[in-house]
C-alpha cells in the first residue's frame, strides 16, 4: 500500500518535472521524440521481456487518423510469435493506449507562442566537439566541379552541428605537399636549372624552398578564397603538410604494436575486416596518402580531441575511409561506441547528358567558370521577370547572387547526397517545384505580406495568439512545429535532402493556407485595408521565421 502511494506521488513528480522543463526552456520541442519516450515506457511496461522493442512514431498522412501514429504493433507482434507467444495486433495497439495521436489546439498554439517570442530556437544538445572536413582541393590545381558538392555539403553540415550548438573545427585538407610538388618543381629544373634537387631540399626543409614552396601555396590559396567568398564558405585551411612530422611517429607506433608488413619493401598495415592494405611508407622511405590520413585522423582525436569526425569525400573513397577508421579502431585511438567517426560520401556531378560533367571540349568544368555562368543566367532570369523595373541597382544586385548561389547549393543538397546528379541550371533556376527559385520567391511573398498589412514586429507578437479554427491553419500549424523532427534526423543521418524536402512541403503549405484563408482583406473599390487577422499574421511570421532558419543551415541567402 505504501509503495502504491509513493509510486503515485513519483508520478506527479515526473510531470511536474516535465512540465517546469517545457516551460523554462526557450528551444521548440521535438514532439516526435517526446511521443517515442512516452510509447516507450508504455511498451516496456506491457512487455517488459521485449528486448530493443521496435520503436516507429510517424506523422499521420490522413487527418482522420489524428496527427501522428504509433505504428510498432506488428513489429512486435513478429517478435512476440518468435517467442511462442500468442497475440494479436490490435492486443497490443490497446496495450499501448493510443495508436493514433491528436494534438491538443492549446499546446500546438502555446508551441507556436513560445517560437514568435524566442524566434527559432534550437534543442541544445550536449556540447560536442565536431571535426568536419571537407573541400579539400590540391594546391597547384584550380578547383573544379567535383570540388563543388564537399564544399556545399560539408558547409551545411557544418551549419547544422554549429546550430545545435556544437564547437565545430572546419578543416580544409588541402593537398599541399607531395606529386604535384615533384613535377612542378622538375618544371621548374628543366626551365631554370638553378632549382636543381628542390625536392629533396624541400623534404628537408631548406628554408629557401620553403619559402618558394610557400609562395606557390599562396597563389592558390587566393585563387580557392574567391570561391568560398563567393559561396560564403568559412573553413581552415590544414593540407597534407601539416602532418609531415607526425606521419613518423604513426610509422613508429605501427611498428612498435607488431601492426607492420614488409611487402617488396613496402611497409603495410591490414587492418580488421578490410580486404585492401594501407601502405604507411613506401620502398624509399616516402609517405603516401594513407600515412598523412592516419597521421590526421590520430591529430584529430588526441589532440583536437574531437567526440565526432565527419570526412565530406566522395563515395568513391568509401573502401579507403573504412580501412583508415578501422586501422585507428585496431590501434586503440579511438572506441566506436564512444567516438563517432563517419564518411559522408556523395555521388559525382553529370551533364544533362548523363555523363560526368565536362565541358564542351570534354574538360574539366573549372568552379569559377561555373559560377560566373550562375551569376550571368541569374541576372538574365531576373530581367525577363521584369525585377531590373522595380528594384534598384544594390536590391538587384543582392537578388542575383542570391538566386545564383541558392540555387546551385540547393541543386545539390535536395538531392539525396549518395546518388549521382544531374546539373542543370534550366532546371534549379525554374521558379516552379522543390527549387531554391521557387522556395526564395515564396518566402519574399510571406515576408511581403505583413508590410502590405503595415503591422510591426513588434505589433504582431503583442497581438492574440493562433486560434487554429480552419483546417488549413491547423495544417500549417503542425507542419511549421515538425522542424526540431527534421534536424534530429539530418544530425543522425547527415542526409540534408530532408530538410529541402520539408522546407518545399512548408512552402506548398503555405500557399494551400494563404489561398484559403484571408489574412489582409482589402476593399475591392479603393483597395484600402479593411480587416487584418492577426492571427493569421502570426501564422505567415511563424512559417517566414522557420523557412530563414532552414535557408541558414543550407547556406543560402534569401532576400527580403
Amino acid at each position: 500500500e505504501e509503495n502504491a502511494k509513493l509510486k503515485y506521488r513519483l508520478n506527479i513528480l515526473r510531470k511536474s518535472l516535465l512540465e517546469e522543463k517545457k516551460k523554462s526552456s526557450k528551444s521548440m520541442i521535438n514532439i516526435n521524440s517526446q511521443l517515442q519516450e512516452i510509447f516507450g515506457t508504455a511498451i516496456r511496461a506491457a512487455y517488459p521481456e521485449l528486448q530493443n522493442a521496435p520503436l516507429a512514431v510517424t506523422p499521420s498522412q490522413q487527418p482522420k487518423f489524428g496527427d501522428y501514429q504509433c505504428n510498432s504493433a506488428m513489429a512486435m507482434t513478429q517478435m512476440l510469435k518468435t517467442m511462442d507467444k500468442k497475440v494479436s495486433p490490435r492486443g497490443i495497439a490497446l496495450v499501448q493506449a493510443f495508436i493514433n495521436v491528436h494534438l491538443h489546439k492549446d499546446f500546438i498554439s502555446k508551441q507556436l507562442s513560445k517560437l514568435l517570442v524566442n524566434g527559432v530556437q534550437p534543442i541544445v544538445e550536449e556540447r560536442k566537439k565536431v571535426v568536419v572536413d571537407f573541400s579539400s582541393p590540391n594546391i597547384a590545381k584550380e578547383m573544379h566541379v567535383g570540388h563543388l558538392r564537399s564544399t556545399i555539403i560539408g558547409d551545411s553540415i557544418c551549419r547544422l552541428f554549429e546550430f545545435v550548438g556544437h564547437d565545430v573545427l572546419r578543416l580544409n585538407h588541402l593537398g599541399d605537399w607531395g606529386t604535384q610538388f615533384g613535377m612542378l618543381i622538375a618544371h621548374l629544373q628543366d626551365k631554370f636549372p638553378d632549382y636543381y634537387q628542390c625536392v629533396v631540399q624541400l623534404q628537408n626543409k631548406n628554408p629557401d624552398i620553403i619559402t618558394a614552396w610557400n609562395l606557390i601555396c599562396e597563389v592558390s590559396r587566393k585563387e580557392f578564397q574567391k570561391i568560398y567568398d563567393c559561396l560564403d564558405i568559412s573553413i581552415i585551411d590544414r593540407g597534407e603538410s601539416f602532418y609531415q612530422d607526425r606521419m613518423v611517429q604513426v610509422v613508429k607506433e605501427f611498428e612498435s604494436k607488431g601492426l607492420v608488413e614488409v611487402d617488396e619493401g613496402r611497409k603495410i598495415v591490414f587492418a580488421p575486416g578490410c580486404t585492401v592494405p594501407l601502405t604507411i611508407q613506401k620502398s624509399d622511405g616516402g609517405f603516401t596518402y594513407d600515412t598523412s590520413d592516419l597521421a590526421a585522423l590520430k591529430q584529430r582525436l588526441q589532440e583536437e580531441k574531437a567526440d565526432m569526425i565527419i570526412y565530406v569525400i566522395d563515395s568513391g573513397q568509401s573502401i579507403h575511409m573504412q580501412t583508415i577508421f578501422a586501422a585507428g579502431h585496431m590501434i586503440g585511438w579511438y572506441d566506436p561506441k564512444v567516438t563517432r567517426i563517419e564518411h559522408a560520401g556523395f555521388g559525382v556531378v553529370l551533364g544533362e547528358d548523363k555523363k560526368k560533367f565536362k565541358t564542351r571540349s570534354g574538360d574539366t568544368v573549372r568552379l569559377i567558370d561555373l559560377l560566373e555562368e550562375g551569376l550571368k543566367r541569374s541576372m538574365e532570369k531576373l530581367n525577363e521577370k521584369g525585377r531590373d523595373k522595380v528594384l534598384t541597382p544594390e536590391e538587384l544586385t543582392a537578388a542575383q547572387t542570391s538566386v545564383a548561389f541558392g540555387c546551385i547549393k540547393y541543386a545539390d543538397l535536395s538531392h539525396n547526397r549518395m546518388n549521382d546528379y544531374i546539373f542543370s541550371f534550366d532546371k534549379m533556376l525554374d521558379d516552379r517545384g522543390n527549387t531554391a527559385a521557387y522556395l526564395l520567391y515564396a518566402y519574399t511573398r510571406i515576408r511581403s505580406i505583413a508590410r502590405l498589412a503595415n503591422i510591426s514586429d513588434e505589433e504582431l507578437h503583442k497581438a492574440a495568439k493562433e486560434i487554429l479554427d480552419h483546417e488549413k491553419e491547423w495544417k500549417l500549424a503542425r507542419c511549421i512545429l515538425r522542424f526540431p523532427e527534421i534536424l534530429q534526423k539530418n544530425l543522425e543521418d547527415l542526409l540534408l535532402h530532408t530538410l529541402c524536402d520539408y522546407l518545399y512541403e512548408l512552402a506548398t503549405i503555405f500557399t494551400e493556407f494563404y489561398d484559403n484563408c484571408y489574412c489582409v482583406e482589402k476593399d475591392r473599390q479603393t483597395g484600402q485595408i479593411v480587416k487584418v487577422n492577426m492571427s493569421r499574421l502570426l501564422l505567415c511570421d511563424a512559417t517566414a521565421a522557420v523557412m530563414a532558419k532552414g535557408f541558414d543551415i543550407l547556406g543560402i541567402k534569401p532576400v527580403q
